[in-house]
């Protein structure tokens, strides 16, 4: 008797739980229904039916139980995936494609994997996709592209050479690298084995290193944002 009536206020528990926000779910109706029916039995002292009825609906109540939490994964992933597909809309209108390829790259991957668990149900991996999109572009901007050439200056003005050319932020912020542009254009030069001896007016290729996208000639009136590698 104990465990017909555990049953029964189990079934009952559940039904008032969800009822509230799903009320219309199948499963819900069946467990409210058979709840009705073990109560019934047990009135009229029907106890094996009772126990069978209170049997059934702990089964839908667990149905019912799975579908809400199936349903509040689904509404919470429709919510993420949509700002995910927003953030992706963006990036192109930007042209993130572009200027942060290997961010924009990541997040059309993780877009990609959480169209295939959505498809698939599995709204929980599908947000944990989602979100990654959101990560991948939580910096992405609309910047100004880094130069592709430098115009040499005399070096009582600016010091250039391709140590400190390198190490400009909108060049690879970083002297060492300088050997990159000395091999992009030791062909310009008069002497090309002397990687000392560039001159002014020479026209200098900045090679991408790191499929950063580069643009035009240095102007030093614009606002460059600093070269970076994870770009």
């Amino acid at each position: 008797m104990k465990k017909l009536l555990a049953g029964i206020a189990l079934a009952f528990a559940a039904s008032l739980v969800f009822a509230a926000s799903y009320k219309n779910n199948t499963y819900q109706k069946l467990a409210d229904e058979y709840t009705r029916k073990a109560q019934h039995a047990l009135d009229a002292g029907e106890y094996v039916l009772a126990e069978e009825y209170a049997a059934k609906a702990e089964e839908n109540a667990r149905l019912s139980e799975e579908f809400v939490k199936k349903m509040l994964a689904k509404s919470d992933c429709d919510t993420v995936m949509k700002q995910a597909a927003r953030k992706l809309e963006y990036a192109k209108s930007i042209n993130a494609e572009r200027n942060f390829p290997m961010a924009y790259s990541s997040a059309q991957k993780s877009f990609a994997s959480a169209q295939q668990s959505y498809n698939d149900e599995d709204y929980t991996s599908a947000t944990a996709f989602a979100k990654q999109v959101l990560e991948a572009l939580a910096d992405i901007k609309e910047i100004t592209p880094l130069p592709e050439y430098y115009v040499v200056r005399p070096w009582a003005e600016t010091k250039d050479c391709y140590w400190n050319i390198s190490g400009r932020p909108y060049v690879y912020d970083n002297p060492l690298l300088w050997e990159n542009l000395y091999q992009a254009n030791k062909s310009n030069m008069p002497r090309p084995n002397d990687p000392n001896l560039i001159l002014p007016g020479m026209k200098m290729k900045i090679p991408s290193i790191t499929g950063e996208y580069r643009e035009g000639v240095y102007n030093p009136s614009k606002k460059y944002d600093p070269y970076s590698a994870n770009r």
